[in-house]
């Protein structure tokens, strides 16, 4: 008898869908399922007609953070070492998505919490049911932030919004987290799943090569110093005007009609 699949994967319309599916557990990581979901990230790479990935999670929660009960991180007669999880599994989870060439949308259907939070921040748009909420969970068990929380949360909220959430780990719920600029967008929930659908398809028609520059350039702002950014726009640039889907958009343009992209 073969266990059910903890990640989910399907592959239509150019929109890739990335479900976690431990709805018991509230989608909290395990070892094997971070090994599953290496496998989906690594298949979405592969596949040219993807055009942009959807992330979400199963039954009433987005994501718990880490499974504490793990034997790989669970503390016993000495502490074990959650770096090596974190080497192993958690950075390389954030850089495969922020490295991704196209739009990551995350769809946050309930809770979002420990490394589940970051997890969700590390993708390029997120929208949020009214009912979810984000909880930099950490400081309640002795933790800091991972998962690039520590990084990320300070330049979408500020250093002393950052520090309250992550010293403090009060509840933030997806309304407050929209207003702080933390998330693109609180939406009703049972509107949540359908909009996130229609935004993924949507991009998923627009030029790809271009949005992965948008991605890239805006990523890479974060750590650059003007002079730098400005050559990395102009290189960046450079390879958009060689793209097939810039001359669809001049000539869609000039010629007063909807561009019909290819995301080449």
């Amino acid at each position: 008898m073969t266990s059910e699949k903890t990640i989910l994967l399907t592959i239509a319309d150019g929109v890739a869908t990335i479900t976690l599916n431990r709805p018991d557990r509230l989608n909290s990581f395990t070892a094997a399922m971070h090994a599953e979901l290496r496998e989906a990230l690594a298949e979405v790479q592969d596949d040219k007609t993807v055009r942009c990935v959807l992330l979400t999670g199963a039954g009433r929660g987005f994501c718990a953070g880490q499974d504490l009960s793990d034997r790989a991180v669970a503390p016993g007669t000495q502490g074990p070492d959650l770096g090596v999880s974190i080497e192993t599994n958690y950075n390389p989870l954030v850089r495969s998505l922020r490295a991704l060439p196209m739009p990551v949308i995350c769809a946050v259907n309930g809770v979002a919490a420990g490394a589940g939070a970051n997890l969700a921040l590390a993708c390029d748009i997120v929208l949020a049911a009214r009912s979810a909420s984000f909880i930099q969970a950490f400081c309640k068990i002795g933790l800091l932030p991972d998962s690039g929380g520590t990084w990320t949360l300070p330049r979408l909220v500020g250093h002393a919004r950052a520090m309250g959430l992550a010293m403090l780990g009060d509840k933030l719920s997806a309304e407050q987290a929209e207003a702080w600029g933390m998330i693109w967008k609180a939406v009703d929930d049972d509107k949540l799943a359908g909009e996130a659908l229609a935004l993924a398809r949507h991009l998923a028609t627009q030029p790809t090569k271009g949005l992965g520059f948008i991605k890239q350039a805006l990523n890479a702002s974060s750590t650059n110093d003007l002079d730098a950014q400005l050559d990395l726009e102009r290189d960046l640039q450079r390879e958009a005007g060689h793209t097939e889907d810039y001359r669809e958009g001049v000539a869609a343009f000039v010629g007063k009609r909807a561009p019909q992209f290819q995301g080449r």
